[in-house]
């Protein structure tokens, strides 16, 4: 499971330190979801990137499965995000120059796990574009991209899922689309799924909710 507690974050400032995340806590077991909604600059994607291992706390413990990742040293961190965290940003970042399959196995070139290129044409199969496996992400609508950074984060079949604002960028028609998918994928997978977002419907499709403000994160997409 993954076990937040009491997490701090704190950058310096002139007139003191600046605080961004004050005592959050969350705890989520496989094949739960949560929503996490609140102004921009409340420390939403802070709190994502520190849960995915991309930056440090200040305080606090983030434990998953029973392991703090900040114990590790560089390599076994990265060795530890690859292998147990998927990532979906508002902006697909996929590779211009890879095609949509290569695109998705392009976190399976630091792992030791054999060759993943059936599975990842099983995810691309699972997100509609087993017909687009040779195109390149410039041929692609905003929503297939999306799609294929979906497959991408689940290739390496992670126990915790994040998503940045996954709809943000995307028409109504298309975010219906993806955030279906997102859901579904999750049901079948059982990962853990913690999605930032400023759509209360996108909000309202997940069984659980938070409001982060002022550092502070509360129970209640509305809280």
């Amino acid at each position: 499971m993954l076990q937040v507690d009491h997490l701090v974050k704190q950058y310096s400032a002139p007139d003191g330190p600046l605080t961004i995340l004050d005592d959050v806590s969350l705890a989520l077991s496989p094949g739960e979801a949560v929503a996490v909604m609140g102004p921009s600059g409340s420390g939403k994607s802070t709190l994502l990137n520190i849960l995915g291992t991309l930056d440090t706390p200040t305080a606090g413990r983030v434990r998953l499965d029973g392991a703090d990742p900040f114990e590790l040293d560089e390599r076994g961190l990265a060795a530890f995000r690859n292998r147990r965290i998927g990532f979906v940003f508002q902006d697909h970042t996929l590779l211009p120059q890879c095609t949509v399959l290569e695109n998705v196995l392009t976190p399976t070139l630091v792992a030791s796990e054999g060759d993943l290129t059936d599975r990842a044409r099983e995810l691309l199969d699972g997100v509609g574009l087993s017909r687009r496996l040779r195109h390149r992400p410039a041929e692609l609508s905003g929503g297939e991209k999306q799609r294929v950074a979906l497959a991408r984060a689940l290739i390496m079949r992670p126990r915790l899922l994040l998503c940045d604002e996954p709809t943000g960028n995307l028409d109504q028609r298309a975010a219906d689309a993806v955030t279906a998918l997102l859901l579904d994928l999750h049901r079948v997978q059982q990962n853990i799924l913690i999605v930032v977002t400023h759509s209360r419907e996108l909000a309202s499709r997940l069984p659980r909710a938070c409001h982060l403000s002022d550092g502070r994160l509360v129970e209640g997409a509305g809280a």
